[in-house]
This record gives C-alpha cells, structure tokens and sequence, in this order.
C-alpha cells in the first residue's frame, strides 16, 4: 500500500543521573567522593533509505523512543550512553512540528540523516561538586529530561517531470511506455491512486525521473476527492507536462482541460504555474485522417504563450521522440535545483519555553512565588543544608535571570520567597 503522510510519536532518551558515592578502601577511611556521571541518552536520528518509497511502515506503529543513558556508578565510572534510534524514510521525506505544522526537517538533496530530537544530558556525578570547604558532597546532578515531540512525516515525491491530466487521457500508458515503471493501466477513472515513478533514458546514457501525478478534477486545490494528496507531489518537479485527450474521447475539451489544471495548480501554490510546460496532445491515432482541428486549437492557444504542443499516440508512440527531447532540451535550460524546504522550527525551542520561570505574588501574605519545570529538577538535586550547595542554588537564581525578574517586580530586602517546599527571605 502507497502511504505518503504518517502521524507519529518521537522521543529521545532521557539523561542517567549522577551518582553519589565515596571511596571505600582499605586504610582510606575517610575517602572523598568518586560518583560517576551518567550517559547521555540516545537521539533520534531520521535517514533517508533508498531502498523505501512509501511512508507505509509507520501505519502500524506510531511510537518511537530512544535509549535512556545508564546512571553514573561509584568509582567514577560514567553511566552507558543510550542507543540512538534510526527512523529510515524515504527520500523527499518532510518532517513537520504536528502542533504548528511547521517544517523540522526536509530528508532532501544532501541531507541524508539528522538529528531531530538530542537525547539528554547525563547528570554530573557528586566528584564534581568537591571543593576544599566541601570534600564531602551528598549530592549529584539528574540526567536531562527526555524530549518527546508529535510530527507529521509528509512524502513529496523527488521527480523532475510531473505528468498531469485529468484522469483516463493516457497518462499511465505513456510512463508504461516511455519508463520501466508498471503503472494499472484500464479505461475507467482514477486507476491510478497513487504518484508511479519511471526514469526515462536516453542513448548517452543521460535521463529524468518523470512522476505520474493521479488524475485531476476541479476543486482539488480545495482538497475535493484527494486533491492535496495529489497536488503536493507536483511541488518538487521542475517541468510539467500536460496530458489531454486530443480526439475528446469521452467528449472533453482538450482547451478548457489545460486551464483548469492550471487553474487547479494556481490555487493551490502560484509558483506551480511559474514552472516550465509543455502539453502532449494524446490519442491522435484515433482522430480521422486530417483531422486536427483540436491539435490546432491546441496550438493557438498555448504556442503563443510559450507552450510547446506536440501531438502524440501513447499506444502507438508516434510523437512520443519528439516529446522527451522536447522535455529534455527545457530541463538542460534550467539551472535551478530541485526544491528543498528550509526548517521553520526547532525543537530545542520548545523545550527552552517548557523550562522557563514563572514568580507570582501571593496575594494573601504577600510572599513572591517562583516557579517552573528547571527551578523543580534544580533544588531535586540541590543539598540546600551544605555551603556549597547553597552557594550553587544562589548562582543558579542569578544565572537564570530570576533575581533580575524579582528586583523588577519591586522585591524589598527581608521579603519573603517561595520555591515549592522552599522558603526564605530574600536580602540583596
């Protein structure tokens, strides 16, 4: 089954703690602290895998975690870093923040693997807080949170041709035709579900990779039938080539067909129109001898505008030559890159916000209240009682700007202050 969006659940590995320990040895009886530190936990990195075109595999699971990093042990040996986690996707793979929508991560061009969610810090171990007032340190640093995080993964198919029509004009015979792709070919709408890959070769062993974009009907720039589903694969593509119906077959209009596509591409992203086009007039094997009054419509209307037209059969390949060269000679002219989508958002962003500070003022005795996810992990592993630890916790509060925010709120010297179970008055 073709899948070319998937919703999932990412999360990186939470950092081991720091370990308090002390040595013990024989005629060392008051031996100083030797707590290791713990390990970093695992990322979760995403890699583009060639051998994968579809976004199939995550229908059926939709959680991901990495590796939590081992806590620090005594003797100072550092805690095991967490496995990271590969999630393989196909290339031209978007990662998108499921909250705002906005883009992680384009799995594009060069970028083959990165790291989308670090895993946390490991926790310093008690050695670390040892000075020469303090030889004795009874705490340690907690590993850093895990970071989880909902995205969406969007595949926008890497082709340099998009083949566009409405459906049943013959665009699945002409990829079978002109590629090794094996696209369902049969006389009734919409066989095609799905965008096939073909690449087109050529006796210098020069070529593009061409894109069957499923069959169009008006109102897909709305999302009617499956409309954005189709129209976003049609983004990445340089050349458009537009398939119609020449001997109207089932009675359409090949003219008023190509204006509604375009239309269609309009509405959904302007810059689609902006591509270069060509239009390949099928079914010319069934017109009576002579006649082309649709091939010169056809002409008339787009030729002057820059349109190439060129009369095709897909089932007998006349014309089909002249078509890919054609197509071929507008691809060379360009010296544009496929498109690749910047970041917009990152997730270390987030996770900054989540642990930012909060002080109200209680409005019953007056007391400034502090608060926040960083200020609750830092007195978790802050010893208070000792000198040392206290000196930490007044460099912390400086360091996060928090004595700066209380001054600005008019805190007075003898003031109280409320960290969650802690209280004490506040003297600058």
């Amino acid at each position: 089954m073709f899948a070319d969006q998937a919703r999932i659940i990412i999360k990186s590995g939470k950092g081991g703690d720091g370990h308090v320990s002390f040595r013990r040895e024989k005629y060392v009886p008051n031996g100083g602290p030797d707590g290791g530190d713990g390990g970093n936990g695992g990322d979760i990195v995403f890699a583009v895998d060639d051998g994968v075109n579809t976004l199939a595999d995550f229908r059926y699971k939709r959680k991901f975690a990495a590796q939590a990093g081992g806590e620090g042990q005594k003797k100072n040996c550092h805690g095991k870093k967490g496995s990271d986690l590969i999630i393989k996707v196909p290339a031209g793979t978007i990662i998108k923040d499921a909250e705002t929508n906005q883009i992680i991560a384009d799995m594009s061009g060069s970028n083959r693997r990165q790291v989308v969610l670090p895993g946390g810090k490991g926790g310093l171990g008690n050695q670390h807080f040892a000075t020469s007032r303090m030889q004795a340190p009874k705490y340690a640093q907690p590993g850093q949170e895990a970071m989880e995080l909902e995205v969406i993964l969007e595949l926008k198919v890497i082709a340099d041709v998009g083949l566009v029509g409405f459906p049943n004009v013959g665009k699945s015979t002409l990829l079978s035709r002109v590629t090794n792709a094996q696209p369902k070919i049969a006389n009734y709408h919409f066989t095609t579900l799905h965008p096939n890959l073909g690449v087109v070769d050529f006796d210098n062993g020069e070529g593009f990779v061409i894109a069957d974009i499923p069959g169009l009907i008006e109102g897909a720039s709305q999302g009617v039938g499956l409309g954005h589903e189709f129209l976003k694969h049609i983004e990445r593509t340089r050349v458009i080539i537009h398939i119609v119906d020449a001997a109207s077959v089932e009675g359409r209009d090949p003219v008023a067909d190509i204006h509604a596509i375009n239309n269609e591409l309009e509405a959904y992203n302007p810059k689609l129109c902006e591509k270069p086009q060509v239009i390949a007039a099928n079914k010319i094997d069934v017109l009576y001898e002579g006649e082309n009054e649709a091939i010169s419509r056809l002409k008339d209307e787009f030729e002057a505008k820059g349109v190439t037209v060129y009369p095709i059969s897909a089932v007998s390949g006349q014309g089909i030559k002249e078509l890919l060269y054609g197509v071929k000679k507008l691809l060379d002219e360009i010296q544009e890159e496929p498109v690749v989508y910047e970041a917009e958002f990152d997730p270390l962003s987030r996770q900054a916000k989540t642990e930012a500070f909060h002080i109200e003022i209680d409005p019953q005795d007056g007391a400034y209240v502090v608060g926040g996810p960083k200020i609750e992990k830092m007195l978790g592993y802050t010893n208070l009682e000792a000198e040392r630890g206290f000196l930490f916790f007044q460099k912390f509060l400086k360091e996060q700007g928090i004595l700066k925010e209380l001054e600005k709120m008019g805190i007075q010297d003898g003031d109280t202050v409320r960290m969650y179970s802690l209280e004490f008055e506040y003297y600058k």
